[in-house]
């Protein structure tokens, strides 16, 4: 299968992976009641910090999958768990999660799914990925470096009107009209293409602020969301969750915005029978109705212990939800 990577084991972890928290660990864990002998799906490998965690579980026994679109996340999972019979790489959009499930005859059959959504600190650290206005990089954004625009290419075409509606739309940002005209006005003169120009140029306009974050930082979210197309990807794959997943078989996720949770709160309320709300922009497919039915287990927070030794876990929300036997 090309989109599988080889199973090597080809050296150790990178320092980088070594010093990343995975968020929720033992929470997302105990949320998903990892057992010897199950078969689970690790949506967003990341840095594989839940991967090897639930491999560890499972204790040479079952079967991981895991599935991710950057090649570098790829690349560690090879490195790192590559060499052990019950685990596989897919180098796939989680998006495709109920294609995969199909291909490889597990419909129905896995016992967890877990879904820890955004982006990564590795990659919001590296300043090549242009994630993150922290350092100064090339305005790039993409999850896959290798396929579609990235968000300097955007920002050259797009119109104004685009523009504003996916600062509002992904970011919530209230300036979203004013930014989106000084970038037109901007790049007419000379295009955006590195991260510090585009957080300079948002910082420079005039409108209401926030006094906790940098003014940047909402239409830096809206637009990686945009580029990356991680609302639709979520919904995709909570649409596939519960035929994946046997009688039993839990579904986690862990989100770090409202826009995600309040997606994930919404699916798993209707997948439990509760009433859809007619004006939801972001009501998943197809119709929840037609779907097994899952039932809420539980909304986890983060402890104080966490917070204060990863600050990004301080918006995180786990929920659970369990499909019905």
């Amino acid at each position: 299968m090309p989109n599988v990577m080889p199973a090597a084991s080809i050296g150790r972890a990178t320092s980088r992976m070594q010093t990343h928290r995975p968020v929720m660990l033992e929470e997302a864990l105990a949320g998903l009641a990892v057992r010897p002998g199950g078969i689970y799906v690790d949506g967003t490998f990341g840095r594989g910090g839940h991967s090897g965690a639930i491999l560890q579980t499972l204790a040479g026994s079952g079967m991981l999958h895991a599935l991710d679109r950057d090649p570098e996340a790829c690349a560690e999972a090879w490195k790192r768990f590559g060499g052990l019979p019950n685990f596989r790489i897919h180098a796939r959009n989680f998006a495709e999660l109920g294609a995969l499930a199909a291909e490889l005859d597990l419909t129905g059959r896995v016992d967890g799914v877990l879904l820890d959504l955004g982006v990564s600190s590795p990659q919001l650290d590296d300043s090549a990925r242009g994630f993150s206005f922290g350092q100064d990089g090339p305005l790039d954004m993409r999850m896959d470096p290798r396929s579609g625009e990235s968000a300097a290419q955007w920002l050259a075409r797009a119109r104004e009107e685009e523009i504003a509606d996916v600062l509002w739309r992904y970011g919530e940002e209230r300036n979203s009209r004013r930014i989106a005209r000084r970038i037109v006005d901007t790049r007419a003169a000379a295009p955006l293409t590195t991260t510090a120009q585009l957080a300079a140029l948002i910082a420079a306009v005039p409108g209401p602020r926030s006094r906790n974050i940098h003014p940047a930082t909402r239409s830096f979210q809206a637009i990686r969301i945009f580029i990356n197309g991680e609302l639709q990807a979520l919904e995709a794959a909570l649409a596939a969750a519960p035929t994946v997943l046997g009688p039993g078989g839990r579904l986690a996720v862990i989100s770090f915005h409202s826009l995600e949770d309040r997606i994930v709160k919404r699916f798993m309320r209707e997948a439990a029978g509760g009433r859809r709300e007619a004006s939801d922009p972001f009501a998943p497919a197809p119709p929840v109705s037609r779907l097994p039915p899952l039932k809420r287990v539980a909304r986890v927070f983060p402890g104080e212990a966490e917070i204060a030794a990863n600050p990004r876990a301080r918006s995180a929300v786990l929920r659970i939800a369990e499909r019905a036997a």
